[in-house]
């Protein structure tokens, strides 16, 4: 099987990973309605699936060295899909909390191999726009998430929302399991890890250099996806479907130019310096704050709009980069370990807190203050990227 036909099943399986987990906030008001859920319920079936993604993948990373990881992305392609296609069959809020889990699960098990396996079936030097291109995913999928979910809810119900985009999924777990497995995972096969291993993986300076990094642009991009729609509502005098629209644009287009820019200059500078990943990611973090700040400042609408475009296609420069860094700086024996403490760690400190503490904040003061206080998370992200470069382990 060659690498495009490898790159195209796990990147079609990215989409809809991403696909299904956001159809469910397009349907929010359509299941409330239906199931008579308060909002509190709605943000539970939200925190459960970050939950449970974020707890399973260290379970993924152990196993991942001691089973076929082509078999560990279709089995978790299947689940996640067949517990998309549950939700549209749930009668109760309890059967949504299980299905959304179990989603988390399927979920968690793909994210976590999929970008180690697919960076083996490549050399390095072609790591950062490899992972580049298979990140764009991420806004794309989202994106077609909140669309399909809308447009379906709205002509069809909730139900054959969920019902409809699960079905993609079953078809490519099928052609997953015959993925061939890249080199390096002959080594983990040889010597499969050990769970103290994890352990070891916080002695890795550059690891845990490159998880801070991703931690500040995972915090940034949560708190200002959850709440930079409503920023717009408030401030710039767009209405609630005005502002999802321009937001969800903005993301798309600002996320798909991100990516691509940020894995071509990886892999552009990787032939000048070792240091080159870590180059993007400052440029990144450079580059973002100060759109983030000249937006909080102007009050006209498309400067606005103009400056947060230009804040997320910083944001989603590194997304080649940061992975690409990762893979360089772990063994392949531990590699899908060290991808799953990633994704705990990003996600722990990151979009999962990130949403919270600013509208703690705006309770407090306003959104406008709030989001200014978040880009201080940008600090330390920088201070990361001045050190990755130079450490060893």
């Amino acid at each position: 099987m060659t690498i495009r036909r490898v790159f195209w099943i796990l990147f079609l399986l990215n989409l809809f990973n991403y696909i299904d987990r956001q159809v469910l906030y397009a349907v929010f008001p359509l299941i409330q309605a239906d199931l008579h859920l308060a909002d509190w319920q709605l943000g539970v079936l939200a925190s459960v699936f970050m939950t449970v993604y974020m707890c399973y993948a260290p379970v993924v990373g152990y196993l991942a060295g001691r089973v076929a990881r082509s078999r560990l992305i279709a089995v978790s392609a299947f689940v996640w899909s067949v517990a998309t296609l549950a939700c549209g069959a749930a009668k109760n809020f309890a059967h949504l909390l299980l299905a959304r889990g179990f989603i988390g699960v399927g979920e968690g098990g793909f994210t976590t191999i999929a970008q180690p396996f697919l960076a083996e079936h490549q050399p390095p030097e072609k790591h950062a726009l490899l992972l580049a291109l298979f990140g764009l995913a991420l806004p794309v999928g989202s994106a077609l998430g909140y669309v399909l979910g809308g447009v379906l809810g709205k002509s069809f119900g909730w139900r054959l929302a969920f019902m409809a985009v699960s079905i993609p999924g079953m078809f490519l777990a099928l052609l997953s399991w015959f993925l061939p497995e890249g080199a390096g995972h002959s080594v983990a096969q040889a010597k499969p890890p050990q769970w103290q291993e994890y352990g070891q993986l916080f002695k890795n300076r550059p690891f845990l250099y490159v998880c801070l990094i991703q931690t500040v642009t995972t915090f940034l991009l949560g708190g200002f996806s959850a709440w930079v729609p409503t920023y717009l509502f408030r401030y710039t005098g767009l209405d609630v479907a005005q502002a999802g629209v321009w937001f969800g644009g903005l993301v798309i287009a600002g996320g798909a130019i991100g990516t691509v820019t940020g894995g071509k200059l990886a892999q552009k500078w990787l032939k000048k310096s070792s240091r080159a990943y870590y180059r993007v990611m400052l440029v990144s973090l450079l580059g973002a704050l100060g759109p983030m700040w000249l937006g909080l400042w102007v009050t006209n609408m498309y400067a606005v709009l103009a400056c947060f475009g230009a804040a997320i296609v910083f944001l989603f420069l590194p997304t080649g980069a940061i992975a690409a860094a990762l893979v360089a700086e772990t063994p392949p024996a531990t590699r899908t370990m060290a991808f799953a403490v990633n994704i705990f760690i990003i996600h722990l400190l990151g979009d999962a807190f990130s949403p919270v503490l600013i509208g703690v904040l705006s309770n407090t003061w306003n959104l406008k203050t709030a989001l200014w206080i978040c880009t201080a998370a940008v600090l330390p992200g920088i201070g990361a990227c001045r050190l990755a470069g130079k450490a060893k382990h």
